[in-house]
Formats: structure tokens, sequence, C-alpha cells
């Protein structure tokens, strides 16, 4: 097929053009090891979020950069998302994503006590990409993300929940579930795997 693919349990999905990461509690080392082994020639743009202390000033797009095999940085306001490039949501901003698909930042009241909101970048992502989106929800302690992941699948979109039991906190993912039936429930093992191969897929 020229203009879909075929995902793991035989639905029919169209192109995907970017990843998006969710996480909070123990997030710090699920994304590394999620993220540690994609090559430097990945397709996609990957947004990743992490609940962070509204005022401090963050490291977490230092260590990606020193670990990863892709450049990373903190998403800065106005920006255009570009290809094999692991951005940031920085601290005690709201991170979106445009319809022209540039980064949008915001000092709007926190969601879920958390700025940045999760659900605001999946919500905002889902508007822009529709069904060439992917997200993933991992470890955390509140129900953040799982209403952003829910818009992402009537979207479209691909939907991708750390099974309960491998995540450091479970709550975040139990949310999810109980709002969704996400196209795959993974430990984060498996779903490192998926993500090599979302990315060798038709754009």
């Amino acid at each position: 097929m020229s203009n879909q693919w075929i995902n793991l349990r035989g639905q029919v999905h169209a192109p995907l053009q970017a990843l998006l990461i969710g996480a909070s509690a123990g997030g710090v080392e699920a994304l590394l090891s999620l993220l540690e082994d994609l090559p430097p020639d990945y397709r996609l743009p990957v947004v990743c979020l992490l609940h962070q202390p509204d005022r401090s000033d963050s490291l977490l797009a230092d260590l990606l950069q020193r670990r990863l095999k892709l450049p990373a940085k903190e998403a800065e306001d106005k920006e255009y998302l570009s290809g094999g490039v692991v951005y940031v949501a920085p601290a005690g901003y709201h991170l979106s994503i445009e319809t022209d698909r540039s980064f949008s930042l915001s000092r709007e009241e926190p969601r879920h006590f958390s700025r940045p909101s999760i659900d605001i970048l999946f919500e905002s992502a889902a508007d822009a990409y529709g069904e060439q989106l992917a997200a993933a929800l991992l470890t955390g302690a509140n129900e953040d993300g799982a209403a952003g992941l829910l818009a992402i699948k009537q979207a479209g979109g691909l939907t991708l929940v750390q099974e309960p039991a491998d995540a450091q906190v479970p709550t975040m993912p139990n949310a999810a579930l109980a709002l969704l039936k996400p196209d795959f429930l993974l430990s984060i093992n498996a779903m490192r795997l998926l993500l090599a191969e979302l990315d060798a897929l038709p754009c």
C-alpha cells in the first residue's frame, strides 16, 4: 500500500508523521529505556512531556541529549517540528501543537495539578495530526493524559499504553484504560520494538 500500513493487529492505519510520549512519576527511566535504541536516522519527530516542578530548570533535555542517538532539545514557542528530533516540554509551560505543526507555549492554569499537561499536548496534536499521529502514555501518579489519549484515538491516531504491571506507578496507565481500549498495551521493552517498526512505515 502506498498510503496505508497494517499494524500488528492487522488493522489498516494511515502513515504517521509524529510520535508523542507522556509520563510522570517513574518517567525518566521509562523514557530512557524507550528511546535509547532509536537510530540516528529515525524519521519521526518525538515529543516528550514529563511532569516537572513548575519553577524548576529542567535537565531532561540535556540528559536525553547525552544518552540518545538522536538530538534532543526543549521545544520552543513557534518552532516547527522536525523529523528525527526528540523534543521535551519545558517546565512551567503548557506545550501545544498548532494546526501548522508548530509548538505553542502558554501559562494557562494547571490541569490535573500539572503544567505542562499531557492532556493539552495530546488534544492539540490530535487536531493538528489526526490519524497521522501516534501517542504513548507511560507510568505516572495521576490521571493526566487519559482524556488526551482518548482524543487521539477518536481522531484516528494510534494509541499505546504501558502495561500497568510494568509501570513504576500504574495510576496513569490505569486511568487511560478506564477511558479507552488502546491499539497496543505493552511493556516498555515491547513498546521499544514497536517504535522502530513505526518509523519503518511509509510516510
